[in-house]
């Protein structure tokens, strides 16, 4: 990090928002011993955007002379390096030559043209066709390393952007919306949805707009589905309504009434539904005509017998009468 660096990218004027803040990033990762070579994955990650949109800017950069960009390879495995960005600040800087116009010439610096020029003009020409012995900048004959133009593997992902996976494009509707057509016209029939405009009345070739489309073929649908009229049905209904209404109804919507007290005699006509059986109600209890001998019975036998269910007017009535022993009384609890 250099306080100079990034205090010369701040004072530069005129650049876009995203353009500074790339060169800001730019001068922040530039040591004043080693230069400027982050790579464009560190670049892309502190800048927040992605890496065809920083080439972009790196592109804008440069044309406005404020860096360069140097490619570099690996000497041994001829591999690409991190590009070093010599920056406008540091000391022997130059910009890059504007590529001229091939159509108008726009960027060429005009020179006038002398026969004592003409020799050396064409040697320069034959030395920028010349391939630099470390970059193999301007030999088009192949790649340096002599290795075939498949691309590596092991790169990221490509600096181009791809427009039909920008995930900021808006999705398409209308194929969303024919496919819900097909759905309702598979739904309703085209014979059964004319029948019923025929039986309210409406002229196909004039329909309004709340008959138009497929919204209504579901609305009959749900006629259908949820309150178990059939097609036919439906047709009567709507014929039914046509009598005591004579103009057409503006929407399905207007049907929905008809269409729910035909359901209503539909389920009248075959009964309703029917519920479980209830269970005959349990006779009742006969009076009890003798209690003493009730309970004598009740003690004789293995039952549950509460403690407190035998007085003791109870239980000297049942010695008295001979109904039950003293011994039953204790073993059953009662005292």
């Amino acid at each position: 990090m250099s306080h100079e660096a990034t205090n010369w990218a701040i004072k530069q004027r005129g650049l876009k928002p995203t353009t500074k803040i790339v060169l800001w990033h730019l001068c922040d990762r530039f040591n004043p011993d080693y230069g400027c070579f982050p790579s464009q994955d560190r670049l892309a990650h502190d800048c927040e955007i992605s890496r065809s949109t920083l080439n972009d800017h790196l592109g804008q950069l440069e044309t406005l002379g404020l860096l360069r960009r140097v490619p570099r390879l690996d000497p041994v495995t001829k591999r690409q390096l991190p590009t070093r960005y010599i920056l406008g600040f540091e000391p022997g800087f130059t910009p890059v030559d504007v590529v001229p116009c091939p159509e108008i010439g726009h960027g060429e610096t005009p020179r006038a043209e002398s026969p004592d020029s003409t020799d050396a003009s064409a040697m320069e020409g034959q030395t920028d066709t010349l391939p630099c012995p470390d970059f193999g900048h301007g030999d088009c004959a192949g790649a340096v390393s002599d290795f075939s133009g498949t691309p590596c593997p092991e790169n990221a992902e490509s600096r181009v952007r791809i427009s039909d996976t920008n995930p900021v494009r808006e999705p398409l509707r209308e194929p969303v919306k024919e496919e819900e057509g097909a759905q309702a016209r598979e739904a309703i029939s085209d014979e059964v949805f004319g029948a019923l405009l025929d039986a309210l009345g409406l002229d196909p070739a004039a329909l309004p707009g709340w008959w138009q489309g497929w919204p209504p073929r579901l609305h009959v649908q749900r006629w259908r589905d949820e309150l178990g009229l059939t097609e036919s049905e439906i047709i009567a209904a709507a014929e039914a309504s046509r009598q005591e209404h004579p103009e057409p109804p503006d929407g399905p919507k207007a049907l929905d009434r008809a269409m729910q007290r035909a359901a209503g005699r539909k389920s009248e006509h075959t009964g309703g539904k029917r519920g479980k059986p209830k269970a005959p109600p349990a006779p009742p209890a006969p009076p009890i005509s003798d209690p003493a001998a009730f309970y004598a019975d009740l003690i004789n036998s293995d039952r549950y017998l509460p403690v407190s269910a035998i007085s003791n007017t109870m239980r000297d009535a049942m010695l008295a009468r001979g109904l039950v022993t003293a011994e039953r009384l204790r073993e059953r609890g009662v005292r």
